[in-house]
């Protein structure tokens, strides 16, 4: 699924490159699949106790029926990307969708716990499309100037999807008076938070049907006149020159390529490419420091350490908008500060606020459900995740994103693309199965796990990571591109 953008000179009267409404439109509707992202994978949250009882499920189980939707998404991840050169962006994108709706039904009708699983993970596989379509098409479509800032849309609409889930089941459970009691037409509240989520996947489906094809796909099919229409009208071309100019330019570099394989990862480092291992080791940091436990455990976290359930369904909710509020602040930076600086800040913001999150939990009288924090320890607990959310929600959150729709050179960004973002769903689903049993353990353990990795993760950006601010996608070349800039410097 590779990306093109062309160079950007702002508005110009030779009829140069622009920001349109246009595209910005265009954007916002494929980050939709953000939206479902955020909403399908936390929508858990509020229901994880109540379908615990319904089902009478351990610790290790309730883990694995919570994180059983990141295996379907890394799945969804690894085909995503071939289904799309074959079928183009939209399609996927109205198919993952209706993978999200089928998902959702099966979900609040399930009958035992298997088959509550087994829903989950189809939705999983909605969710690792999603999140390898959206990002490449927004990357596709938007002129080189804002492209860190349209591709960030889809974390900023990742966001919005976890508060809503959090907002709804609260809703849900307030309403019904609890999230395992009867609500609407004899169903618990549990079940219809995740029938909801049939209303978002509707309009993503309706949506994607509405805006263009990628230029880039429509011109590797030979539709070069509607490949320049398309280009024109979201970019805001108007010299037919131009328009002419770029879409030769985009044959070029299709020609120049073959058709995406696995084989065109091989290289030196452990049989990959070295800028493969960097897009690995990213979206496995991004998950390792245990930014999705906050989303699917925070009401059992925030319950088990002393607050009742109305408190702690609030506090989710303001972590939730938090992270909302400063992925914002991280759409306005990235393309002025860069991705490597945010990635290195965000890294040692994580690892203060994790430490002290765990430092908070050794105060703590008993493990597990019957931990208590005594005063102040509570409230620096709950300080220190909202700190955490911070730091990860200007930086790794959003970056992440960015770098894996452009870092990688065009020859191998589709498959690139997919294994970094498998990686990203099975890392995310070891440590979202662990946590349960970690807790069990002690609170204390899992936050000071999650504290060496965020440490680790400022090494790692230190030495591998290159900076993309600025570049086009074509000008992508493995690790040699970072040195040459570093040389220069």
């Amino acid at each position: 699924m590779s990306s093109t953008t062309q160079r950007s000179s702002g508005a110009s009267p030779a009829g140069g490159e622009k920001t349109t409404g246009k595209v910005i439109a265009i954007a916002v509707v494929a980050a939709v699949g953000g939206f479902l992202f955020g909403f399908d994978s936390s929508v858990v949250n509020g229901a994880v106790d109540a379908l615990a009882a319904q089902f009478s499920i351990g610790a290790l189980l309730k883990g694995f029926t919570v994180s059983c939707a990141l295996l379907g998404a890394a799945v969804g991840a690894w085909f995503a990307g071939p289904l799309a050169d074959k079928f183009g962006r939209t399609r996927v994108m109205v198919i993952a969708a209706v993978i999200f709706a089928v998902s959702a039904v099966g979900s609040g009708l399930a009958f035992a716990v298997w088959d509550l699983i087994l829903w989950r993970a189809v939705g999983g596989v909605g969710i690792g499309a999603a999140s390898v379509i959206a990002p490449a098409y927004i990357a596709e479509v938007s002129p080189a100037a804002i492209r860190g800032r349209l591709g960030s849309l889809q974390q900023f609409a990742i966001t919005v999807g976890i508060l809503s889930a959090l907002v709804s089941n609260a809703l849900l459970a307030g309403a019904a008076d609890g999230a395992s009691e009867d609500f609407w037409l004899g169903l618990p509240a549990w079940r219809w938070m995740f029938l909801v989520g049939v209303i978002p996947a509707v309009v993503w489906a309706g949506l994607a049907l509405a805006v263009p094809e990628s230029p880039r796909f429509l011109v590797a099919k030979g539709r070069q006149e509607e490949a320049g229409r398309v280009l024109a009208s979201i970019q805001g071309l108007k010299d037919r020159g131009l328009v002419k100019r770029r879409i030769a330019e985009i044959a070029k570099h299709l020609a120049a390529e073959r058709e995406p394989s696995l084989r065109d990862l091989k290289g030196p480092r452990l049989g990959l490419k070295p800028i493969v291992w960097v897009g690995i080791l990213l979206s496995v940091f991004q998950q390792a420091v245990g930014i999705n436990v906050i989303f699917y455990y925070s009401t059992s976290l925030w319950s088990s350490v002393g607050f009742d359930e109305q408190q702690s369904g609030l506090f989710s909710v303001i972590t939730a908008i938090t992270n909302v509020l400063v992925t914002l602040i991280a759409i306005a930076l990235v393309d002025k500060v860069g991705r490597r600086p945010m990635l290195l800040a965000g890294s040692l913001g994580m690892t203060v606020s994790l430490g002290a999150m765990a430092l908070a939990f050794t105060q703590g009288t008993a493990n597990g459900q019957d931990l208590t924090l005594p005063a102040p320890w509570g409230p620096v607990a709950l300080v220190a995740a909202n700190l955490f959310i911070v730091s990860f929600g200007i930086t790794w959150g959003p970056v992440v994103w960015v770098l894996l729709g452009e870092m990688f050179p065009g020859r191998i960004r589709a498959a690139a693309l997919s294994v970094a973002a498998a990686a990203q769903w099975i890392a995310n689903f070891v440590i979202s199965t662990t946590f349960p049993p970690l807790a069990e353990v002690g609170l204390p353990l899992a936050y000071g796990l999650y504290t060496v990795l965020a440490l680790l993760s400022f090494f790692f950006v230190l030495k591998a990571v290159p900076e993309t601010k600025g570049r086009e996608l074509e000008d992508m070349d493995d690790l040699r591109v970072e040195r040459r800039e570093r040389a220069r410097a």
